[in-house]
């Protein structure tokens, strides 16, 4: 006969179902008893759905059976009630049902860029959408949507934030002259982006595009627990020192209790314009394998093109220039998973871990 130890261990191989994560992981094997003739497993499954139940019940059952050739009984704790929950510490904001952070674990990825198309491609589904650039020390919004410098004013007690491309947005850059640094202390920048969240006139928004400074700090820390965030998307590029910060974007996120929508690589392959060959200048697979690790969706891939680069140095980005082209594609796919995601977040059960 088995050991209690070796069957846990052998049970290492029976998923969730629906994720690549293991039941012992999740701490749903609570107890092993090993009787003469009879092994009996208690699981406590938590809220998982009578379906998963059943399904982790058939799965252990055959995998202990297998094992040991004794008769396996199955006990299944009962749920724990349902804790009370304490009312979120962040108010929503009037007109916005949901907002979205891009995030990178550092700078020189493309943050800002896919930030702004993944918006652009929101609307082009029909979705009404803002986009607030919270880089304050390194606004680049502005340059991206051809804004022009200093243009944002005031209307009574709200702040009116400029149009675009047909996006709202909202920039320290339409504040400052180009090129004008941002010498400013944590708690005046904290200020300033509570001024963007609380006093911006957005109207009826369906989506509100947060567009993080580059890395973990206090900072983007302070931005996340401003905003009751329906999830972060991570924008990272194959190379490993970019990949290394992922599961530190995702640790951040996990500290403010916002989801992780999921990963995309960007600058992720080259397809040369006159012989259509593909080129993995900085490798490739990188960041599925990083959200395949990290148990997250992988959203998809960007391509590293010329073309993109210059349609948002000049202020129109690929999604507004050539919708119809195969990199607006790109980001009009990247658009779709993101809903997809929100609406996995909204109605999917997720298991309790004990």
């Amino acid at each position: 006969m088995a050991t209690p130890q070796e069957i846990l261990e052998d049970l290492k191989s029976v998923n969730y179902p629906g994720y690549t994560r293991d039941i012992v992981s999740f701490g749903i094997v609570r107890d092993i008893e090993i009787g003469s003739d009879t092994v009996t497993v208690t699981l406590a499954p938590g809220g998982a759905s009578e379906q998963a139940v059943a399904e982790i019940r058939a799965n252990v059952e055959s995998r202990v059976q297998a094992l040991t050739g004794a008769k396996v009984e199955i006990t299944v704790d009962a749920p724990p009630p349902p804790r009370h929950r304490e009312p979120p510490r962040r108010n929503d904001i009037p007109g916005v049902k949901s907002i979205v952070a891009v995030a990178s674990g550092k700078g020189g990825v493309g943050k800002s860029t896919v930030a702004v198309n993944l918006a652009l491609a929101l609307q082009a589904k029909g979705k009404k959408v803002g986009l607030l650039d919270a880089d304050v020390y390194g606004p680049s919004v502005p340059l991206l949507l051809g804004i022009a410098e200093s243009t944002a004013g005031s209307d009574g007690d709200r702040i009116q934030p400029m149009k675009a491309h047909g996006l709202t947005a909202i920039s320290m850059g339409m504040f400052i002259h180009r090129g004008q640094p941002v010498i400013w202390r944590g708690p005046m920048i904290n200020k300033l982006l509570t001024q963007f969240f609380r006093e911006v006139d957005w109207g009826e928004l369906d989506y509100l595009i947060l567009d993080l400074p580059p890395g973990t700090g206090d900072a983007q820390l302070t931005i996340a627990q401003q905003a009751p965030l329906a999830g972060g998307v991570i924008v990272t590029t194959p190379q490993d020192v970019a990949l290394l910060d992922v599961q530190r974007g995702i640790e951040m996120f996990n500290q403010v209790g916002a989801p992780v929508l999921g990963v995309v690589e960007n600058m992720s392959f080259h397809v040369c314009p006159e012989c259509g060959n593909r080129s993995e200048i900085f490798g490739h697979g990188g960041g599925k394998s990083m959200a395949d690790k990290s148990e997250i969706a992988f959203l998809g891939d960007i391509p590293l093109a010329r073309t993109i680069r210059e349609t948002s140095d000049d202020g129109n980005p690929i999604v507004a220039s050539a919708p119809d082209g195969e990199h607006a594609k790109a980001f009009a796919q990247l658009a779709t998973r993101v809903e997809e995601e929100l609406g996995k977040q909204a109605h999917e059960e997720l298991p309790m871990i004990h």
